[in-house]
């Protein structure tokens, strides 16, 4: 079969399908008609973000220290080829450019580590509050009771 019939073949084919059709890849409109909830179906706990946010801590530590032993052991192996091969220079480059790398991505592990970190205190915090506003209010009513109307 040459590619003029097979083509002309699946073009009569996808015509005869109606594959013109625009089908867009969502979840059904209502929670009613078997879609998700809709605040989504995405959940996250302290517990996660602890998770996440120690991860990113860990990450920092070893970039410090793995990251910037292999970049000092880079550059001594530049210098040493730097005088004999044009190599040298090149290998050079790389290992500034891998420690500019390095220094940004121990930046963004630190970010994340440090914002999460900030993120668990400033929810705790907004939790104490809440509950002492919510204290308050429950003594209040108290003092609404019809029992205590003189």
């Amino acid at each position: 079969m040459s590619f003029e019939e097979e083509w002309a073949r699946l073009k009569a084919d996808a015509a005869a399908r109606h594959s013109t059709h625009v089908r867009l890849n969502q979840l059904p409109g209502s929670p009613a008609a078997g879609g998700s909830d809709p605040q989504g179906d995405l959940r996250v706990d302290q517990k996660d973000l602890a998770a996440i946010g120690d991860a990113a801590y860990r990450l920092h530590q070893n970039l410090g220290r793995d990251g910037y032993h292999a970049q000092a052991m880079s550059y001594q192996a530049a210098r040493g080829l730097k005088t004999d091969f044009a190599i040298g220079a090149a290998l050079e480059h790389v290992t500034t450019r891998w420690g500019d790398q390095l220094r940004s991505l121990q930046g963004a592990c630190a970010h994340i580590s440090n914002h999460l970190d900030y993120t668990q205190h400033a929810h705790q915090g907004d939790e104490t509050y809440l509950v002492t506003k919510f204290s308050e209010i429950s003594t209040l009513d108290q003092g609404f009771n019809e029992g205590d109307v003189p």
